[in-house]
Formats: structure tokens, C-alpha cells, sequence
């Protein structure tokens, strides 16, 4: 009986339509190589992936330097920009392991 009947709303979908824009802020490297493949396994990354491209989405990357400059975080910089989402690019300061950088 269950499976001819709708049940509760999926989250997911409600927060996309309830949403006027995304903002992920800090994101970091996890996420985004999440996103940047199309991984949705938790709630974040399946409202990304559900996201109406006509409404703005602008991600904030949050990680070490070292984690930065990276190869593959360029790539997927450029992944999530190739969607149509904004990026808020990182700003130079003391980190938290004491390092100073982006």
C-alpha cells in the first residue's frame, strides 16, 4: 500500500525549491571533489546536485595551502565554474596549522 501513495517530502528537493540562492561557505577539499564528480551521499551534496542552475550558487574553497595548489583542486575549481557556481576566491592569512597562505 505504501508504494501507491506519496510520503513525506524529500528534503532535498524542498530545500532546492524553498531556496532563492546557495552559498557554500567554508568548502572544503572533500566536498568539493564530491561535487566536482557528482557525488551526492549526504544532504549538501544531494541539494547541489538537485540545484536549479538558473539560481545563483557561489562556493567559498576553505582548505591548506598545500591542499590549494594541488593540480586537482584547480580542475575542480573549474568543474564547479563549468556548472555555472560562483567562486569567492580564497584570501592570504595565517591558517589554522600556523601556516601563512591561501
Amino acid at each position: 500500500q505504501l508504494w501507491k501513495g506519496r510520503s513525506d517530502p524529500v528534503l532535498h528537493i524542498e530545500l532546492r525549491r524553498w531556496a532563492d540562492l546557495m552559498l557554500v561557505a567554508p568548502l572544503d577539499a572533500n566536498t568539493m571533489a564530491k561535487l566536482a564528480n557528482g557525488i551526492c551521499d549526504n544532504l549538501l551534496t544531494c541539494v547541489i546536485r538537485a540545484w536549479d542552475l538558473s539560481k545563483p550558487l557561489l562556493f567559498c574553497p576553505a582548505m591548506n595551502t598545500a591542499m590549494w595548489e594541488h593540480p586537482i583542486t584547480a580542475r575542480h575549481v573549474e568543474q564547479l565554474k563549468g556548472f555555472g557556481y560562483t567562486e569567492i576566491p580564497c584570501v592570504v592569512k595565517k591558517l589554522v596549522c600556523g601556516d601563512e597562505g591561501q
